[in-house]
C-alpha cells in the first residue's frame, strides 16, 4: 500500500525519524566511506587505461564517477567530524548543562559580545545539528550540479561536431543551425548561471521570467535538473539553505585550486618533464612501468642500463600511428574504417571472410611501418626497422623491434626515435622521443 503524504500520521513518522536519524548517518557514513576508499584508486587505473586506449566515451564516464566519489567522500568525512562534535556537545551539556556567563565573570564589555555571538549552549547543539542533517543532501546536490556542468559542455560538443560535418559538406542549412543552437545553449547557461547566483531571481520579475522559462523547461529535461530541483528550492526557501548553498561551492573551488599547487624544487628539472638527453621519464622504460595503470606514452626499452647486446625497442599504438600508415600507402585505407565501437559479430564474419586478403595486407602494413619509422644512437642509424606486432606490459598494444647494439662502447647513449610526415607538398622526418640510457657489456 502507498504512503499519503498528507496525512498525519506518515508527517508524524517523518518527524520520528528526523529525531532518530543520527545513528544511520553515521553507520552509513563509516561504511560509505571504507567503500569509496577502495574505489577512488581503481577508477583512477581504468581512466588511465581509458586514456592509453583513446576511449574518451567510457573516459568521461569513469571521471564523472571519479569527481562524483571524491564529492561524496570529502562531504561524509566532514559528517562525520561534525557528528562526532555534536555527540561530545551534548555528552558535556549531560555534565555541565549549559553555558553559565554569571559564574564566567567576565567584563561587560566581552560578557554582551559573547552572549550575542555564542548564545546559549543549545544553540551551538542545534546548529551543528542543522549542518549535519543537510551534508547529505548538499553531497548529492553538488554532484548533480557537476553532471549538469559537463552534460552543457557535452551539448556544445555535440554541436560543435556537426559544425565541423556542416562545413566540411558545405551544408550551409545545417552550419547556420549549428550556430543558432550554440548561441541557445550559450544563453541558456548564462541565464542558468545567473539564476543560480541570484537564488531565483529571474524567476520572481515579471518579464525576465517570461523570456527565462522557455530555457528553464528545455535544460531542465536537456541537463536531467528535474531529479534534483526538489532539492534545490528546499534549501533556497529558508535562510539557513541560502548562505549553506553558497558558501559550500566556493569552498569547494577553492580545494580544487589549492590542489593544483606543486612543490617545485628546481628551476631547470621536474619529474613530469618528457624524456631527452637530460631527464630519464619512468614511463620509457619497462621495469619501471610494473604498476598497474602504468603505461608507455610514446616508447619505451627495456631499462636505463642495457647488459645485452641488443636494444628492444617498443611502440605503443596510436591512431595516428595508422593515419600515417595510410597516408605514405593509400592503398591500404580501407572503405570502410572499423576502428570505434564496433559490434564483435560484425566484425567477426568480415575478418572470416577477408582472412587471406588481410595477411598480405598486413604485411604490406608492416613494411610501410618500417619505412616511416628509422633510429639512431648518437651518430649511428638504425634505417627501416622491422617491427612485430605485439601485446605489452598491461596489455599494452603495439610494435616492437630489436636493435643491435653491440658496437657500443661503455658508457651513457641516447636512443632518439624518427617518423616521417607527409604534408601535401614535403616529407620530412621528425624526431618524436629521446631515450637516455647507459651500455655496460655483461
Amino acid at each position: 500500500m502507498r504512503n499519503n503524504y498528507r496525512s498525519k500520521a506518515f508527517k508524524e513518522w517523518l518527524d520520528k525519524l528526523q529525531q532518530e536519524s543520527w545513528q544511520l548517518e553515521l553507520i552509513i557514513s563509516g561504511f560509505s566511506i571504507y567503500g569509496l576508499s577502495q574505489v577512488l584508486e581503481p577508477l583512477n587505473v581504468y581512466i588511465n587505461i581509458t586514456h592509453n586506449e583513446n576511449n574518451p566515451v567510457l573516459g568521461i564516464a569513469l571521471t564523472i564517477g571519479l569527481v562524483s566519489c571524491s564529492i561524496l567522500m570529502f562531504t561524509l568525512l566532514i559528517h562525520v567530524v561534525l557528528r562526532g562534535l555534536w555527540i561530545g556537545a551534548l555528552g558535556l551539556r549531560y555534565v555541565s548543562g549549559d553555558i553559565d556567563y554569571k559564574k564566567l565573570n567576565y567584563r561587560p564589555k566581552f560578557d554582551r559580545f559573547l552572549r550575542k555571538r555564542m548564545g546559549s549552549f543549545d544553540k551551538y547543539i542545534s546548529r551543528l545539528e542543522d549542518y549535519c542533517s543537510v551534508l547529505f543532501a548538499i553531497s548529492f546536490l553538488l554532484i548533480f550540479y557537476f553532471i549538469t556542468f559537463l552534460l552543457y559542455a557535452g551539448l556544445l560538443g555535440l554541436i560543435g561536431y556537426f559544425l565541423v560535418d556542416g562545413n566540411e559538406t558545405k551544408n550551409v542549412a545545417l552550419f547556420y543551425t549549428g550556430i543558432v543552437l550554440v548561441f541557445v545553449v550559450l544563453f541558456g547557461m548564462l541565464f542558468t548561471f545567473i539564476d543560480f547566483i541570484t537564488q531565483g531571481y529571474l524567476k520572481k520579475k515579471k518579464w525576465l521570467a517570461k523570456i527565462y522559462f522557455p530555457f528553464y523547461w528545455v535544460f531542465s529535461y536537456l541537463t536531467l535538473s528535474f531529479l534534483y530541483r526538489p532539492l534545490v528550492h528546499n534549501f533556497l526557501d529558508n535562510r539557513f539553505g541560502k548562505r549553506l548553498s553558497l558558501i559550500l561551492i566556493p569552498i569547494y573551488f577553492l580545494i580544487i585550486a589549492a590542489t593544483s599547487y606543486n612543490l617545485k624544487r628546481s628551476n631547470y628539472f621536474s619529474s613530469n618533464n618528457n624524456s631527452n638527453t637530460y631527464t630519464a621519464n619512468s614511463l620509457n622504460y619497462d621495469d619501471e612501468t610494473t604498476e598497474k595503470g602504468t603505461f608507455v606514452r610514446t616508447a619505451s626499452i627495456p631499462s636505463k642500463i642495457i647488459k645485452t647486446r641488443y636494444l628492444p625497442v617498443f611502440i605503443n599504438y596510436r591512431e595516428s600511428i595508422e593515419d600515417a600508415v595510410f597516408t605514405f600507402n593509400e592503398g591500404l585505407k580501407p572503405k570502410e574504417d572499423n576502428r570505434g565501437f564496433k559490434s564483435d559479430f560484425t566484425i567477426g564474419f568480415n575478418n572470416f571472410n577477408n582472412r587471406i586478403n588481410k595477411d598480405s595486407l598486413r604485411t604490406e602494413y608492416i613494411k610501410t611501418l618500417s619505412e616511416i619509422y628509422s633510429f639512431k644512437i648518437d651518430s649511428l642509424e638504425y634505417p627501416n626497422p622491422e617491427f612485430l606486432f605485439t601485446k605489452h606490459k598491461n596489455k599494452q598494444d603495439g610494435f616492437e623491434t630489436v636493435i643491435s647494439i653491440k658496437t657500443l662502447i661503455d658508457g651513457k647513449h641516447d636512443l632518439e626515435i624518427y617518423r616521417l610526415l607527409k604534408t601535401k607538398d614535403t616529407i620530412k622526418k621528425d624526431l618524436i622521443k629521446t631515450i637516455p640510457f647507459w651500455y655496460y657489456k655483461d
